[in-house]
């Protein structure tokens, strides 16, 4: 006890010294290592110091409780399974945890019991059951603070706490000790701590509403675009967008030498076709928002720091879109991507922007034909693009993600004999991530050439856009530049129909409007704002009022309503239906059988009379399934499953019975198209 009333003389010391340790521990756990949190204290003091702080502030109100000791502890587990829940999701991904993971855990919980071992689940109940336990004992038993509490003088303490902690945030952003524009999020978190970069991401997002907000402000931005020509009603060309996963110049690094030029393609079409500098708005990560930027013709930067419109807004509301816009002149509007579906929520945000299908890889032959990362390879997607013009009679919008590019890059020398060699990085571990980075784009490059071949004698006018999203994940200066910009990669504007040259620099958000401004369209909010008032004066004041109009605010520019007229659209995955043909008894001692039909991959599997079955693909006509004799009355469905880690369902087509027909085959189905369920 004498211990005891020690600490509570000296307790809000050993308060500083425990937020102190405590956040040292957090930060070890997030970037799971002591030494790299020693590295980023010593390194990043005032930072440090900061986040610190954080946790002293937000733990001052044990001293509103006579039960301290409980309520440090239960404050102190609060940030530590934080800490755990950040750490173990980058074991996983390159995005740390932010504001809008929150509404997942909820999710989570639902479907733990689905992916974890029965001992797994019982391990974590017992633990959490043994943690309340712990914790009541503490609360009921525990150590109690025996003197009367001021309030008085307590809550005016803390509340001058508080706002001193918030004047040393503006402080600290004024001095750019923190920042509230984060181009890289995994990189912010670790520049600016764990606790102050995830609370920007909670508070901070969406766009404030402009201090001059009104009908009578929007109807004036809307006056500036009267000079534009009307939408020419002549023949229309397809438009295809290809956004090319980490893909710049690496000649462009000061430091490195590169055996032979790896996007040899890529550079004769942009001394051939028009082509510039593309301004993207995230550095080695961030897929989403270059997306984001790309189809919505919306900035991100009037956004919160780190903020994915996809796991935000976006999830809540439809967005004015290219895809939108197209559609009403007679567009069909297609998503193309090489990886699983509900990577960064595509499947679910995709209605929200207007696209009819969405081929992800779980729809495509060839998704097992992967890079040594694991990523399907880019050269698939050729036959994708093909096949969604192909599937209409009239123009088509086709917006391609390709993956190939995607890093972690390995440390380690992977390629036995690369094609292309790489030297000059500052260690071996960094030349052999940029070794094997590089002739990853080169075969991207010749992906490139392939569709572009293909497309040049495609029977339709097509204009196709070819950028990088981001730069790679190499942890790239300003210093190691030629260029001496790291938001920026490079654009082609390919087409077949003798589009005049153009050397231009742009912003993702403006490309949109640029292709259509060149094709004739001058529709849509936001593209004809583009098309009217570019490298005007207060463009980017007003961009900023328009964006908050149509996704925050009162909509002036739908009209009177205020209603936005972009329904959520009963997208389609996969651009054709799998459909049930037939199946023939392979072998009747073992009752192995071949599912025959139509659009099969390896992503497909069989539903034997609503269970699951271990489905082998053969082709994409052909699935076998052994073990189990089928009955007359079996029913079976054709599942396309997510690649997920939960695995759920994308589409299925018809149930059917199984019967005896005794034609040539023992077993036949009645032929069907099947249904494609969103």
């Amino acid at each position: 006890m004498k211990l005891y009333k020690i600490c509570n003389k000296i307790s809000l010391l050993l308060h500083v010294l425990a937020s102190a340790a405590g956040y040292f521990v957090m930060e070890a756990i997030c970037r799971h290592s002591f030494i790299e949190a020693w590295n980023y204290m010593t390194q990043r003091p005032l930072v440090f110091a900061y986040n610190a702080a954080f946790i002293f502030t937000s733990s001052l109100i044990v001293y509103l409780f006579h039960r301290r000791v409980f309520w440090r502890v239960l404050v102190t587990l609060f940030w530590l399974i934080l800490a755990i829940i950040n750490g173990v999701l980058l074991l996983n991904r390159v995005t740390p945890f932010t504001g809008p993971d929150l509404h997942l855990i909820t999710d989570a919980m639902k479907i733990a019991n689905k992916y974890l071992p029965v001992a797994g689940v019982v391990a974590v109940c017992i633990l959490f059951g043994i943690l309340v336990i712990l914790l009541l004992m503490l609360l009921i038993k525990g150590p109690k603070y025996q003197k009367k509490i001021k309030y008085r003088y307590n809550i005016p303490l803390i509340l001058l706490a508080v706002a001193l902690f918030a004047g040393s945030t503006q402080l600290a952003l004024e001095k750019r000790v923190l920042s509230n524009y984060f181009g890289n999020i995994a990189f912010a978190y670790e520049d600016y701590g764990y606790p102050y970069c995830l609370a920007t991401t909670i508070f901070n997002t969406g766009i404030s509403c402009p201090r001059d907000y009104s009908e009578k402000e929007i109807k004036r931005i809307e006056k500036t675009e009267k000079n534009l020509p009307e939408t020419q009603e002549e023949k229309r060309p397809n438009i295809l967008f290809l956004q090319l996963e980490s893909f710049f110049d690496p000649t462009l690094v000061n430091y490195l030498n590169i055996s032979e030029d790896p996007i040899p393609t890529f550079r004769k079409l942009m001394k051939e076709y028009s082509s510039g500098y593309y301004k993207v708005p995230s550095v080695g990560a961030g897929t989403a928002n270059t997306e984001f930027e790309s189809i919505t013709g919306m900035s991100m930067h009037y956004f919160g720091p780190g903020e994915y419109p996809y796991k935000s807004i976006l999830r809540e509301t439809t967005c004015e879109s290219a895809p939108y816009v197209l559609k009403n002149l007679g567009y069909t509007t297609h998503a193309v991507h090489n990886n699983e579906a509900n990577f960064y929520g595509r499947r679910s945000i995709f209605p929200n922007l207007g696209f009819d299908t969405f081929t992800s890889e779980e729809y495509m032959a060839r998704e097992n034909e992967k890079n040594p990362n694991g990523w399907v390879k880019d050269e698939v997607l050729t036959d994708e693009i093909l096949k969604c013009l192909d599937s209409t009679e009239g123009p088509d919008y086709v917006y391609t993600i390709s993956v190939q590019g995607h890093g972690a890059y390995p440390d380690e020398q992977i390629l036995e004999d690369p094609e292309i060699t790489v030297s000059g990085a500052p260690t071996e571990e960094e030349n052999n991530k940029w070794e094997y980075y590089v002739n990853e784009i080169h075969e991207m490059d010749n992906f490139v050439k392939e569709l572009t071949d293909k497309l040049a004698d495609y029977p339709e006018d097509v204009v196709l856009v070819m950028y990088g999203d981001h730069l790679p994940t190499m942890g790239l200066t300003v210093e190691d530049l030629k260029n001496k910009y790291l938001f920026q990669t490079e654009y082609v504007m390919w087409d077949n129909f003798g589009l005049k040259k153009k050397k231009e620099n742009l912003a993702a958000y403006q490309m949109a409007a640029e292709v259509m401004d060149r094709v004739g369209i001058h529709e849509g909010t936001v593209f004809r704002y583009h098309q009217a008032r570019r490298n005007t004066r207060n463009y980017q004041v007003d961009l900023e009022t328009l964006q908050y109009d149509l996704l925050y605010g009162k909509r002036y520019s739908y009209g009177e309503s205020g209603e936005s007229p972009y329904l959520r659209t009963r997208m389609r995955m996969g651009i054709y239906d799998v459909t049930l043909d037939s199946i023939q008894c392979i072998s009747e001692a073992d009752h192995t059988y071949y599912i025959k039909g139509t659009e099969f991959t390896p992503s497909s599997e069989i539903k034997l009379n609503g269970e699951w079955y271990d489905t082998v693909y053969i082709n994409p006509t052909t699935l076998m399934i052994t073990g189990t004799e089928l009955n007359d009355f079996d029913r079976l469905a054709v599942i396309q499953r997510s690649n997920s880690s939960t695995r759920k369902p994308l589409s299925k087509s018809y149930d059917r019975s199984c019967y005896a027909l005794y034609s040539n085959n023992k077993w036949k189905l009645t032929e069907s198209t099947g249904t494609n369920e969103n």
